[in-house]
């Protein structure tokens, strides 16, 4: 069994037996891990791995807002979406226009709801 392989089937059932909250944190932290490369890359001025690491936290955001139960949620779950949006909105203009400070701005959106969920 190679080695790549083996890494992945882990990753893969680290996931898939996680609870909720140990899944979240783990949206949180690889949308903040991307935001971070998105950075850097931004610095450096590697266009493409802009596009690809903020389309990745653009997508984690997606799911985020995806997994918001509203009945039970009630106005956190609309809160949370409606600052979900604004970060996904923000993400696609910053990957436009190349945007480091509007990366810094939802990283530490990110940074904040993942600190609080892990207090929980």
């Amino acid at each position: 069994m190679n080695h790549t392989y083996a890494n992945n089937v882990y990753k893969n059932n680290q996931v898939m037996t996680a609870p909720k909250k140990k899944l979240l944190l783990m949206l949180y932290d690889g949308a903040i891990k991307n935001l971070k490369q998105a950075e850097l890359s931004i610095t450096n001025k590697e266009i493409e791995k802009v596009n690809t690491n903020l389309t990745k936290a653009q997508d984690i955001i997606a799911e985020l807002m995806s997994t918001l139960n509203f009945e039970v949620g009630g106005d956190i779950a609309k809160n949370l979406h409606q600052l979900y949006d604004y970060m996904y909105v923000k993400l696609i203009r910053a990957n436009i226009d190349k945007d480091i400070d509007a990366v810094v701005e939802v990283k530490k959106f990110m940074e904040e709801l993942r600190d609080t969920w892990a207090q929980l």
